[in-house]
């Protein structure tokens, strides 16, 4: 993904919407012009009642095979519990060689909702854990797209002549949500992206966030603007400004 200015996209809300309906969404957003289409990946909702989880690499593939343009990707998802980081290494590798120079990976620390449910024992561990658990796949998932065999031996996660057959020329692009200072310095300096949301106040991020991605990024010697940076903003859209401001109610 190429960082050219404004870009405007669809944020799938798995948690809001059916599978077959995230999918038409998308791809009336490629339609009218939007740039990406990214989702969310829980393995249940916020809300028991009415609420939806479906899985996000299947609806990332069914929207890649009726879209042509538009960026593909998760906002964000967790490789360090529930799954493995080496089988999402493999996944995002194949969604990268049926949709070339389209897709993304966006990755988080994890929250307990969807960690727990799936089996995850004991006390759910505190940033440090969470955040070294992150870093540490990053790196494996990264080795793995170079196509070599990979003997990886982490604090966390082992694979022993580990190879990844197809990939795509260059990997995947690794975007990182931060929703504080410490990992908003881990995205400057190995993110190929930044996220984060909004509705937190401005000077989180004209002060804090921001300054920190470009500090990260300084101390790895990259350049800043080169990062893309990515917000998530809740909208309510009408013709009617009253509908609309009803609709956020």
């Amino acid at each position: 993904m190429v960082s050219q200015g404004l870009k405007l996209g669809y944020k799938a809300s798995a948690e809001q919407f059916g599978p077959r309906e995230l999918v038409e969404l998308a791809v009336l957003a490629e339609e009218r012009g939007m740039d990406s289409a990214t989702v969310s990946d829980h393995f249940q909702p916020w809300r028991h009642n009415g609420g939806h989880a479906p899985f996000s690499l299947a609806w990332m593939t069914a929207v890649g095979e009726r879209t042509s343009r538009v960026q593909l990707g998760t906002s964000v998802l967790t490789p360090t519990f529930r799954y493995n980081p080496a089988v999402i290494a493999q996944a995002f590798a194949t969604m990268g060689c049926l949709y070339p120079g389209r897709v993304m990976l966006g990755v988080g620390t994890g929250e307990a909702l969807n960690e727990i449910a799936t089996g995850y024992e004991g006390a759910w561990p505190e940033f440090k854990e969470r955040f070294a658990r992150l870093r540490e796949s990053v790196r494996l998932m990264r080795a793995l797209w170079t196509g070599e065999r990979v003997d990886f031996e982490g604090e966390f996660y082992t694979t022993k002549g580990a190879s990844i057959y197809d990939v795509p020329a260059g990997g995947i692009p690794v975007y990182i949500a931060a929703g504080g200072p410490v990992v908003a310095r881990y995205a400057g300096r190995a993110g190929d992206g930044f996220i984060c949301t909004s509705g937190k106040g401005m000077e989180l991020y004209t002060e804090k966030l921001l300054p920190a991605v470009a500090e990260g990024a300084g101390k790895a010697e990259r350049d800043a603007g080169g990062i893309d940076k990515m917000i998530e903003i809740k909208i309510s859209y009408d013709t009617d400004p009253e509908k609309a401001l009803e609709n956020c109610r």
